[in-house]
């Protein structure tokens, strides 16, 4: 979901899961069990420019986690430091939501503008996505390579 569409999301704004229906609408997308979401929030883009952390970061409330559930998503990913919303409603609710109650991986500092880029060229919001882990036993998290073919 190209949620910076109009411009690069504030630190601390929450997105929750009207946000994320008003895109799945705006955008075509039919979200269902298994798939990966991937938001953009323009923040990566923000702080590849040079700018540096300040009042937050844009990203998901523990209050979109319903939303999440009720599609049975894998997988939901940011451009953002933390997927979640900074600074955080408490000891981190989104993550402890996410991984400890739904099993939702969760991917950070995805750099999604040239993806949404040309998303917005052909209309186009569906793709198949593939990001491989590293085999590094007893991680709690790797390194990846994604890529989207659309």
């Amino acid at each position: 979901f190209d949620l910076a569409r109009e411009g690069r999301l504030p630190g601390g704004h929450a997105i929750e899961a009207d946000a994320l229906q008003a895109a799945a609408d705006a955008q075509g997308v039919a979200v269902g069990a298994g798939d990966i979401v991937l938001i953009r929030t323009g923040h990566l883009g923000w702080l590849l420019e040079g700018n540096e952390e300040a009042g937050g970061a844009p990203g998901l409330t523990y209050r979109a986690l319903p939303w999440l559930h009720e599609r049975d998503v894998a997988m939901v990913a940011c451009d953002n430091l933390a997927c979640e919303v900074l600074p955080a409603e408490g000891p981190l609710p989104f993550h402890v939501g996410a991984l400890r109650d739904l099993g939702l991986l969760i991917g950070e500092l995805f750099d999604l503008d040239a993806l949404a880029t040309d998303c917005a060229a052909d209309g186009v919001y569906e793709m198949f996505f593939v990001a491989p882990p590293l085999p590094v036993v007893n991680a709690v998290g790797s390194p990846l390579n994604p890529v989207c073919i659309k």
